[in-house]
């Protein structure tokens, strides 16, 4: 008897150790057994719609997987009836707004609605031509705006192609296109500012080289004080052949837009016109924080931009020009956002403008 008692003791012990070690692995198989949620979750936050914080003006982000050229986004063209074109999006306080889809997005054609064909967000990379001012009226303004240009290389995206156009008297091609960014500076370290200030035929060059660009985004950086006094071409020339052409303009303005002189404020609505007609902006710092800030931001826009693409309903052979509209939805719970993008394209299948 005493034999058989301490046997069901034994069994007891046995069968309440078991029970405890059942109950301490439950939680262990119960935290592991949601995986495939978890995962979703992980994808659902990377797709999430980002807001790129100011903090990038002064630390701008790594270049993310370097892309081939056929990976690259085209700013907007003509071809077998697709019209593509790049928009940039902000929120109220400027920063630039990343992650949308294609559905947040209406687009018009002559304000017809048009379904997109196309769309990316991509941070491809960018042919660039420098439009170099080094006429008499940049003197005093010259290191400030060489430190400005060396500041935008090291934002843009590391595969990016330059070349440089300097312009006084005249306009001429300092130096062709480069993916070695200081090939560039090293062709403006001994500039001497003198003469008159050919601007239109200087942006006309830069307009027609970088068309020539090996990358299908393609942006012109133009550094003046806006005031042109002795091109060949004229401000309506040069207008006509922004609105033909594929390429953004941006340009920074070394002037003192305060000091009430009349080349400062003629040549800011100048710079302000031109770059609105190609989806650009023109910045007018005041002083070399400024200048910096303002430098960083075109680098990083270049970089957060997206593109869109249509084939047009209405495509007439009487009319050669149309206007865009493009107008967003912002996604719920998100302010009011503001976009940016070209005017209009040409049809170049329908005749010349009169």
């Amino acid at each position: 008897m005493k034999t058989q008692r301490t046997t069901l003791r034994y069994i007891a012990l046995f069968s309440a150790a078991f029970s405890l070690a059942v109950i301490l692995l439950l939680p262990s198989v119960s935290a592991q057994s949601p995986q495939e949620p978890n995962k979703e979750k992980t994808e659902q936050k990377q797709n999430e719609i980002r807001i790129i914080p100011e903090i990038y003006l002064s630390n701008p982000p790594p270049p993310e997987t370097p892309q081939s050229d056929k990976d690259s986004i085209p700013t907007i063209k003509l071809n077998t009836n697709l019209v593509t074109f790049s928009i940039t999006v902000t929120d109220p306080y400027g920063r630039y707004v990343t992650g949308l889809s294609k559905e947040h997005f209406e687009v018009y054609d002559d304000k017809i609605p048009q379904k997109i064909e196309h769309f990316t967000d991509e941070d491809a990379p960018t042919s660039v031509g420098i439009i170099f001012d080094i006429s008499g009226s940049m003197k005093g303004r010259l290191s400030r705006s060489f430190e400005a240009l060396n500041k935008f290389c090291d934002t843009s995206h590391q595969l990016d192609e330059y070349f440089l156009v300097t312009f006084n008297n005249t306009a001429k091609l300092a130096h062709d296109f480069t993916s070695d960014s200081r090939n560039v500076m090293g062709s403006l370290s001994l500039v001497d500012p003198k003469g008159q200030t050919a601007l239109y035929d200087a942006t006309y060059i830069g307009v027609e080289k970088v068309r020539t660009g090996h990358h299908s985004r393609k942006a012109l950086l133009l550094i003046s004080d806006g005031q042109d006094n002795n091109s060949r071409y004229s401000l309506k020339e040069l207008r006509q052949l922004l609105k033909e052409s594929d390429v953004q303009l941006y340009a920074i303005g070394i002037t003192n837009v305060f000091s009430g002189r009349d080349l400062d404020v003629e040549g800011q609505v100048i710079l302000e016109e031109l770059t609105r007609l190609t989806g650009g902006r023109a910045f007018f710092p005041n002083n070399d924080a400024e200048l910096t800030e303002v430098i960083t931001r075109i680098g990083l826009e270049l970089r957060h931009q997206y593109s869109i693409g249509y084939e047009p309903t209405n495509i007439k052979t009487d009319k050669i020009w149309h206007k865009i509209q493009v107008k967003i939805k912002a996604p719920k719970g998100m302010p009011s956002l503001s976009i940016r993008t070209r005017e209009g394209y040409f049809n170049q299948n329908g005749e010349k403008e009169k």
